[in-house]
């Protein structure tokens, strides 16, 4: 089988490094002979020992490997983070791709959310303070952190209805408020919550009422309500929490870039993430294809005295499969592409296009791996029902499709006018034309 490398879609090869190239290939061997087979071995240490919200050892090992082997910290865009390994977007994006196909793999090798996309917020708009206290631990490994945004009393899909609030009080600010789908807020490694709250709520400019500001896990007043489940799973040890903030007092210095610039940090952290989102969900499709293969060509498993190959829609499956993630992934390395060479403000509709489609996708591969599977799809004897829950969140996570889909569609409608003046002076053309050749109208003739 070809390498990963080997695999690059021609149209964005002259874009890959020889060195990035190269550690793509070393990601995908990682992936393929430490990752996924330690990924039910990892499973089952969360129930031993110490219980299912600890840390299970094994991935301590992996991560020795993978330091060893040069592969830690690569999602910190080059020329944009002197911290980061030296890749551009389009270039990790690719790796990515690789990580999503174990539940390991990212954490083996310090890429995994929400602790990359918090780096990214600390490594751009940080204080060389927050930086030594907060981003070198979390460079390390050492610690893990999560970002703390979404609410339960209000449509938070529209970040400007967050309520927590986030005052001054001399030398500190005071928190108070609610959070839930906190992930990884059940890690006992996590030591630092990056958290969005109103500083100004009666700011005329909705967008400069928030705030990002860094709280210590350890601060007084803060409480676990209660831990969130995915579709029955509990994600332990990293687990997704609903959060108390009553009166947590932090530091006057733990504001991110200055009081009303919230979304601003927002937007520079959600961008590249949405790409990471995106990668790793195609390398999910790429992991349920081969499942569905595996299923489909299986000798001791034959209905009806034929291969599922042979028989009914599965080769369609298979063709299909194929198509949409060969496409969506052209669409999302374009997106990566158009942040390396501008920023990810200058991509919205790239990475909208990005982050609508692909989930979608991998769905659909999914769903159709579960379904040759048939009871056992649905079951822990594959990692497709895993798999499945894990995806389905891509499309609510950064924003619902809904959202989306909407923003990208009144950018795209206001073409309205050009599309229509282009074409009304294509048939004034057509007409200068009936009219100099001398001849009358016989069959299609376009007419606003």
């Amino acid at each position: 089988m070809p390498t990963a490398s080997q695999r690059i879609p021609a149209v964005v090869r002259p874009l890959v490094s020889e060195r990035a190239a190269k550690t793509l290939d070393i990601v995908e061997k990682f992936v393929n002979e430490d990752c996924l087979p330690a990924d039910p071995v990892y499973h089952a240490q969360l129930g031993q020992g110490a219980g299912r919200w600890s840390y299970p050892p094994i991935m301590d090992d992996l991560k020795k490997k993978a330091r060893e082997l040069g592969l830690w910290n690569m999602f910190l865009a080059k020329g944009h983070y002197k911290e980061g390994a030296g890749f551009t977007n389009l270039e990790y994006g690719l790796m990515c791709e690789q990580f999503g196909r174990s539940r390991v793999a990212s954490e083996a090798t310090n890429n995994s959310a929400p602790d990359t996309g918090n780096m990214e917020v600390l490594a751009k708009y940080g204080t060389e303070e927050q930086k030594r206290k907060w981003l070198q631990p979390l460079l390390n490994g050492e610690i893990r952190s999560c970002y703390v945004m979404t609410e339960p009393q209000v449509a938070s899909s529209d970040a400007t209805n967050v309520e927590l609030r986030i005052k001054r009080d001399g030398d500190s600010y005071v928190l108070n408020g609610q959070k839930w789908w906190i992930s990884g807020a059940g890690d006992p490694r996590c030591k630092v919550y990056i958290i969005l709250g109103k500083t100004d709520p009666n700011h005329p400019d909705k967008y400069k009422q928030q705030s990002i500001i860094i709280v210590p896990t350890d601060a007084q007043g803060i409480t676990v309500k209660r831990m969130l489940s995915v579709y029955g799973y509990d994600d332990a040890p990293h687990g997704h929490a609903h959060l108390i903030f009553k009166d947590v007092r932090v530091p006057a210095e733990n504001i991110v870039l200055g009081e009303s610039r919230g979304f601003e940090v927002m937007q520079g952290r959600m961008g590249p993430g949405r790409i990471h989102h995106a990668m790793r969900s195609i390398g999910a499709a790429e992991e349920a294809l081969r499942w569905l293969l595996t299923r489909a060509n299986a000798e001791h498993k034959k209905p009806f005295g034929k291969l599922l190959s042979q028989q009914g829609v599965i080769l369609q499956w298979i063709a299909k499969s194929r198509i949409e993630i060969d496409a969506a992934r052209l669409i999302v390395l374009n997106a990566a592409a158009a942040i390396d060479t501008g920023d990810a403000k200058s991509a919205l509709v790239e990475i909208a296009q990005a982050k609508i489609l692909v989930p979608n996708m991998a769905l659909d591969v999914i769903d159709r791996a579960v379904q040759t599977y048939g009871a056992q799809g649905v079951c822990q004897d594959t990692p497709l029902a895993y798999m499945w829950a894990q995806v389905r969140t891509v499309r609510i996570a950064d924003g619902p499709d809904e959202a989306h889909l909407e923003q990208l569609g009144r950018r795209e409608n206001k073409r309205a006018a050009e599309a229509r003046d282009l074409i009304q002076k294509q048939m004034d053309i057509t007409d200068a034309l009936f009219k100099e050749y001398g001849t009358k109208e016989a069959g299609p003739c376009a007419r606003l």
